[in-house]
């Protein structure tokens, strides 16, 4: 199925601290409905917890096997689903647009013609927001064919419109993964969310995660998603971002099976065995290219910073992966430290304007216990 036989990711090696009075302490200072957080080392989980409620005006707690959207934290595992495609031989990363979707071919500008499956996937691609061409955001939101019919229907719109900015240049797009997946999903013949239960979700063992917000039934079962006004939004299909866009940002997952492919992103850049893909091929995934701004780089569903705490005891660059996601209704976001081996992961079902500072603030505490415990 996958390039090198990959294991489940490690159970806890040590007794798992608890982060729930760290989290309730910091969730009430926020004003957040609830929050999770989990850490863990290339071994497995060293300290996890909740806080809050599932849904604000109701006293049902959140639970450590609540799922948890994850915004645009799918860009890494659609990346790495892609990946086992291309260590399959069904794909190159040099693979174009032209070469994947001749159907599309009429409708294409010349600009995107040469964009590669990479460029995409790197935000190089040029392509712009699903909101820059008039009615399709509508047409799109009404989800009235199949997920690989709205994918085509949106990469048609897309690929025939000037680009955002010149091919090669840096614009983050959800649509340029979608457009990616599409490419996937077309060469593969198989649609993207078989392709990433296939080589993502079944072989890490992750039995929780799905696609859109999650939910079961009423009274709530899993944490029901907010509005920045702390309104609680009726979890179903139209609670989310489209299908059409979904390979940037629709995943769903318990924070124990979100652990285990951050675990697996964590060995694979430190070139431990077990994992999903080759050492080589996680280099290539979480090599960075610097977006203009600042000192940060896009790699290929990461973000490639440094940060003085992510060096090592012995120094080092500092270089972590980081991303975050959020459809306006809840918050993710992760922290990979490889010189540290440890990662960070933590999630709110809240989001809007303002929210980030929020949970970002809730992460870095949970950052600074593991950084005491590591001393």
């Amino acid at each position: 199925m996958c390039a090198y036989s990959p294991v489940l990711a490690a159970p806890p090696v040590h007794k798992v601290r608890d982060l729930s009075p760290l989290l309730e302490a910091n969730r009430a200072k926020e004003s957040l409905p609830a929050v999770g957080a989990i850490v863990v080392t290339h071994e497995g989980i060293v300290a996890r917890g909740v806080a809050g409620v599932r849904k604000l005006g109701e006293d049902t707690k959140v639970q450590m096997t609540d799922r948890w959207h994850l915004g645009s934290d799918t860009k890494a595992m659609t990346a790495t689903m892609i990946a086992a495609l291309v260590e399959k031989g069904k794909l190159s990363w040099d693979t174009t647009i032209a070469e994947a979707l001749p159907d599309l071919a009429p409708d294409v500008r010349d600009d995107y013609k040469s964009v590669t499956l990479e460029m995409l996937l790197a935000h190089r691609g040029g392509i712009g927001s699903e909101h820059s061409v008039d009615g399709l955001w509508d047409k799109l939101w009404k989800r009235e064919g199949t997920p690989v019919e709205e994918r085509h229907e949106m990469a048609k719109a897309m690929l025939a419109q000037e680009p955002a900015v010149k091919p090669g240049e840096y614009f983050y797009s959800n649509c340029g993964y979608g457009i990616a997946a599409y490419m996937a999903e077309t060469v593969a013949k198989t649609p993207w969310e078989t392709l990433m239960k296939r080589y993502v979700f079944e072989p890490l063992g992750m039995k929780s995660a799905g696609f859109g917000v999650p939910w079961s039934d009423e009274p709530p079962t899993d944490p029901w998603p907010h509005d920045a006004r702390g309104t609680p939004i009726h979890p179903g299909p139209m609670a989310d971002n489209p299908p059409s866009i979904g390979p940037g940002g629709i995943v769903h997952a318990s924070l124990d099976d979100w652990a285990k492919f951050v675990i697996d992103q964590l060995r694979g850049d430190r070139g431990d065995p077990g994992t999903l893909l080759r050492p080589s091929t996680y280099k290539h995934l979480h090599k960075g290219i610097k977006t203009g701004e600042g000192n940060t780089a896009y790699a290929l569903g990461w973000q490639v910073v440094q940060r003085d705490w992510c060096r090592g005891s012995d120094g080092g660059t500092g270089r972590c992966l980081t991303h975050a996601g959020s459809n306006n209704s809840w918050f993710a976001i992760v922290w990979i430290a490889p010189e540290r081996d440890f990662a960070v992961m933590c999630t709110t079902n809240i989001g809007g304007h303002g929210v980030f500072e929020r949970i970002d603030a809730v992460c870095w505490e949970v950052i600074e216990d593991q950084l005491r415990q590591s001393r």
